[in-house]
């Protein structure tokens, strides 16, 4: 693509901050809000064409909302040529290369599978993320860390280490983790992606977006618009004949997405275009099965995994 690339960070990514070292320079890095329409006002009157993508990992749908309704701050000639791409990630892609980190570690270490915290929500999902890396995996042990929040990084570590553990391995599960030094019986087990992985998926997605554009005219926004509509719970009052719903943002739906791209991969690295999703009902997956992840085709230099890349 020819044009500018702007990655939006949220609490994954210390609002970008983190971001630096694992994109090139040729990225832009911003928080989002005024950063974000500074930097598309400037591209757009240099007659650029502009690709915004959300960095988030899966745990920051609002950040993918957000994004989208910035852009719609902006008039129609900065709109014009502008086009919003899928989030970088999902937890699915991030449950596969966390499960490809753990392959590395030794059997008899405990994983601390560790990000920020965020809301409630987000942070409840670092949980499930965790016990599908201990579900899938040959590590006993797998607990969380949440920097910032509860259980921190002490506190996972003692969890580790009082279930028998005679060492720790961080696993990071955000853009933002840094290494534990000065934490004892505890190691480094990431990054989570190597910076020439994080630029294959990240070409990926602004091709994908830009191929859409031309092809039909959309720019992304409108769908990204309704990215956090699940984000939070929703529950009912009864029984007084009263019953209303207070839509929090998150239903309590516990099939698993499925997308579908063409030429379909059933590896955990992700790929970046064709996607469309559809609910199935819950289902408990037998001893040794795979966990739910998206299937899709092949995305350029991701990181390695189980399955050879295409």
């Amino acid at each position: 693509m020819t044009g500018r690339v702007i990655a939006v960070g949220g609490h994954e990514s210390d609002g970008a901050a983190a971001l630096t070292g694992v994109l090139g320079p040729e990225v832009v890095r911003v928080a989002g809000g005024r950063e974000l329409v500074r930097e598309v006002r400037s591209a757009r009157a240099g007659g650029e064409r502009v690709c915004v993508v959300p960095m988030t990992l899966g745990r920051d749908p609002s950040l993918v909302a957000d994004t989208a309704r910035t852009l719609l701050a902006l008039d129609a000639s900065e709109r014009a040529g502008t086009v919003l791409a899928e989030p970088f990630a999902t937890t699915a892609h991030l449950v596969g290369w966390l499960r490809t980190l753990a392959t590395r570690v030794p059997d008899d270490r405990a994983l601390l599978v560790t990000a920020p915290s965020g809301d409630p929500f987000s942070d409840a999902d670092l949980f499930r993320t965790a016990r599908l890396v201990r579900q899938y995996g040959r590590h006993r042990t797998v607990e969380v860390a949440l920097l910032g929040g509860d259980p921190g990084l002490a506190e996972g570590v003692r969890r580790c280490r009082a279930l028998g553990a005679p060492r720790v391995v961080v696993l990071p599960a955000a853009w933002a983790v840094p290494e534990p030094t000065g934490v004892p019986h505890t190691e480094y087990g990431g990054p989570l992606l190597s910076g020439s992985a994080a630029a294959g998926v990240l070409a990926s997605r602004v091709r994908e977006a830009q191929d859409r554009y031309e092809r039909s005219g959309d720019d992304g926004v409108a769908r990204a618009l309704a990215a956090d509509h699940d984000h939070g719970h929703a529950h009912s009052h009864g029984p007084d004949g009263h019953d209303h719903d207070h839509d929090h943002g998150h239903s309590h739906s516990h099939g698993h997405s499925h997308s579908h791209g063409h030429g379909d991969s059933h590896g955990a690295g992700p790929d970046p275009g064709g996607d469309h999703h559809h609910r199935t009902p819950s289902h408990a997956p037998r001893a040794g099965a795979e966990p739910p992840v998206r299937h899709q085709g092949a995305a350029p230099d991701l990181v390695p995994s189980h399955r050879s890349p295409r």
